[in-house]
């Protein structure tokens, strides 16, 4: 799941949101095997910031023999699109993420396959024929696309690969291709996990940090738009719902001087593992700014520290995936709440 990518125009505006001024978060998980009714995943360390996603785990073989098997890290899917900016960390390289893994404390080197599609086919042979780079989002990609045939160009076109983009480069309005294709990612690995034994398996990232401007879910004094849909998908409660509406009264202009930073994370894969639980499950999340506010779903939920809020569960089933609203002040006067 997680570096900002809006820039300090956006971040600073306090007129409310459009939708040409929001960034798309990019849901991000863990690792993946399938289905297996040996390897048992007996505890998740999960920590999840708007600068990084760390995960421990101890993976444990409930057999007499050893288990080899390929563990997965699927990478959020990207997609081409001069219309819509998702929020990528890295943006000019395949492993868009930063992502890093370790097994019992030594440094793996996973292996990354990577596809791509327009309208559902597979069009990487078209693309590596004319030595396009994948990365949809990438400088590369776009130099590549500049230097195709005419002829290859127009098939493309037609066919959902590319798109024709004009736009002013300041020196009056010019045509050029960008990607339109879908890239998916998997960096994948083969373990071992002998038998009776513990496997402690560690990875981090950078979570995709979507956003917008300012509050979108609130206007004229009152919460309207995509209230509902916060609610639901945030947990928002009394106390997070009080402060937004004490931040609008106290700004002149009536609107609340915060920004939204959105955070997705993929839990629901680890019902994958034996028994499809986790054993001993704890999450932590730190909002980062002390005075930002908060807001998740989760049970039992504990604040641990000044920016940082912690939930434990035994034999947990990971039935949801968590989503993290995040309302960053917008200027020096932000209050602290959740």
């Amino acid at each position: 799941m997680l570096r900002y990518m809006l820039s300090a125009v956006l971040a600073f505006s306090t007129v409310p949101a459009f939708a040409n001024d929001s960034v798309a978060e990019l849901g991000t998980g863990g690792l993946i095997l399938s289905r297996s009714d040996a390897v048992a995943m007996q505890s998740e360390d999960l920590f999840i910031s708007p600068e990084k996603v760390t995960v421990d785990y101890v993976f444990h073989n409930n057999t007499d023999k050893d288990v080899d098997a390929i563990v997965a890290f699927p990478m959020p899917d990207i997609s081409g699109n001069p219309e819509e900016m998702p929020a990528i960390p890295e943006n000019q390289s395949d492993n868009f993420l930063g992502f890093e893994v370790s097994i019992d404390g030594v440094a793996a080197k996973p292996q990354l396959e990577q596809k791509v599609f327009a309208l559902g086919i597979d069009i990487s042979a078209d693309l590596k024929a004319q030595n396009v780079p994948f990365n949809p989002f990438g400088d590369a990609a776009m130099a590549a696309l500049a230097k195709l045939p005419q002829a290859v160009a127009d098939d493309w076109v037609n066919r959902g690969i590319i798109i024709e983009d004009t736009a002013d480069d300041g020196s009056g309005m010019k045509s050029s291709y960008a990607p339109f294709w879908q890239l998916r990612s998997t960096y994948w690995w083969r373990s071992t996990f002998p038998a009776n034994k513990d496997v402690h398996v560690a990875h981090r990232y950078k979570p995709s940090v979507g956003g917008t401007s300012s509050v979108s879910f609130f206007n004229e004094g009152q919460f309207q738009g995509a209230y509902a849909a916060y609610k639901t998908r945030y947990c928002m409660d009394d106390t997070f719902e009080k402060a937004v509406r004490k931040a609008a009264k106290d700004s002149p202009d009536g609107y609340p001087k915060y920004y939204e930073s959105r955070i997705a994370y993929i839990l629901t894969t680890g019902g994958n593992w034996a028994a499809g639980t986790i054993g001993k499950f704890k999450l932590t999340i730190d909002k980062g700014n002390p005075k930002a506010l908060v807001s998740f779903c989760g049970d039992n939920v504990k604040k641990v520290g000044p920016t940082s809020f912690e939930m434990t569960a035994d034999d947990f089933y990971p039935e949801h995936d968590i989503d993290i609203l995040l309302l960053e002040p917008s200027d020096s006067s932000g209050g602290d709440a959740n």
